[in-house]
């Protein structure tokens, strides 16, 4: 049976959980079951050296209160765009219940266990691919990528695929989120939170 890469969520609320991680949870929640396509999808804003912004889709894996994790190759443009400065932003757009989250904060490696773990639910082609594609970097022709995932093939042909060290997971920990809805004539509602630096976090709507 095919192994099914795992997207967590944690199905209710933890004691004492911050306000704007409740409501991200119900809102995301929502959207799952409201049958959008790739709920969990979401662009991620990084900055590139010369300071100009750079984005892309990366899909959420796991959430709970402390971040958001998703996963790539630490050496792809946006891994190396994120080593050099760990300060990002994810926005989620859910067009059919008219909603929008944007999130901004640090990122962090997550643990190397969390991504053995993770790196071992994926199909096994998923993994092979990991270690075939060179991402981001260019290559001579169309025939390139498919003679190096063949021969990552025969590698580790009868066993199992270790994940490289060059793949894994980033947690975004959150320091400011915004919750967008459409609301007639324009005037969305738009809630904004911020952690303070005591670790608190602050509530502000403002205007559309």
């Amino acid at each position: 049976m095919k192994k099914q890469s795992p997207f967590v969520v944690l199905p209710a609320p933890v004691p004492n959980e911050p306000e704007p991680f409740s409501l991200f949870r119900r809102w995301y929640l929502k959207a799952e079951r409201s049958k959008i396509k790739l709920p969990h999808a979401m662009t991620l804003a990084t900055v590139k050296p010369d300071g100009a912004p750079a984005a892309r889709i990366v899909l959420l894996k796991q959430f709970d209160a402390d971040g958001l994790v998703f996963y790539t190759n630490y050496d792809s443009d946006k891994g190396r765009e994120l080593e050099g400065n760990s300060h990002a932003a994810v926005v989620f757009y859910w067009p059919l219940l008219d909603r929008q989250v944007r999130v901004e904060g640090r990122v962090e490696r997550v643990a190397p266990e969390l991504s053995d773990a993770y790196f071992d639910s994926r199909p096994r082609g998923y993994q092979l691919g990991a270690w075939a594609s060179d991402q981001s970097r260019a290559y001579r022709d169309k025939e390139g990528l498919v003679r190096r995932f063949l021969r990552t093939t025969a590698k580790y042909r009868r066993k199992p695929v270790p994940r490289p060290e060059h793949w894994g997971g980033y947690r975004l920990v959150p320091g400011r989120f915004e919750f967008w809805e459409s609301r007639a004539n324009r005037l969305h509602l738009r809630r904004v939170f911020t952690c303070t630096a005591s670790g608190r976090w602050k509530m502000q709507r403002l205007y559309p």
